[in-house]
């Protein structure tokens, strides 16, 4: 199971609107000067990302949960985006050199067969996301902010 926590929007009629923070890969790197990674995440902007998980109990805005999901959904799904346009633009590529035997149809194959991959995991990709399996559920609810108090005073003695 995956884990993650994230921020209570909003809950109604048994389903919580939640926000999760995305986390840059190279906050807990040490090289900072050069990774490409990390000139990447600056260029992009910082999102978050909304979800609606079901959940029996109230849930109050600004409430911290924590979400979980199963490892084999998150393989699945990431098969599907990488490796069906891969995929299709070796086979397709492949079946153009065979028939044409030109590096032109080679390369016009491999387009489309690329670009029918993307297409096909683009229309599994609802039908996928709608098992019970694939849907991220709530492992572990926070304290309400109301009930949670920090003190700062440290110049007052404690007793």
């Amino acid at each position: 199971m995956i884990k993650e926590w994230a921020t209570v929007v909003s809950w109604q009629n048994g389903e919580a609107l939640v926000e999760c923070d995305v986390k840059a890969s190279c906050s807990s790197c040490a090289s900072r000067v050069g990774c490409g990674s990390r000139v990447l995440n600056k260029l992009g902007p910082q999102t978050t990302h909304t979800l609606v998980v079901p959940c029996a109990q109230p849930l109050v805005a600004g409430q911290k949960v924590e979400l979980g999901i199963a490892e084999a959904s998150l393989l699945g799904s990431a098969l599907l985006v990488y490796m069906s346009p891969l995929a299709g633009l070796f086979a397709i590529g492949a079946i153009f050199q065979t028939m044409f035997g030109s590096d032109f149809a080679t390369l016009c194959g491999a387009l489309l067969g690329g670009t029918g991959g993307f297409l096909l995991a683009r229309g599994l990709s609802p039908t996928l996301a709608s098992r019970h399996a694939w849907q991220p559920v709530i492992l572990s609810v926070g304290l309400a902010p109301e009930l949670l108090r920090v003190d700062n005073d440290a110049d007052e003695p404690r007793q």
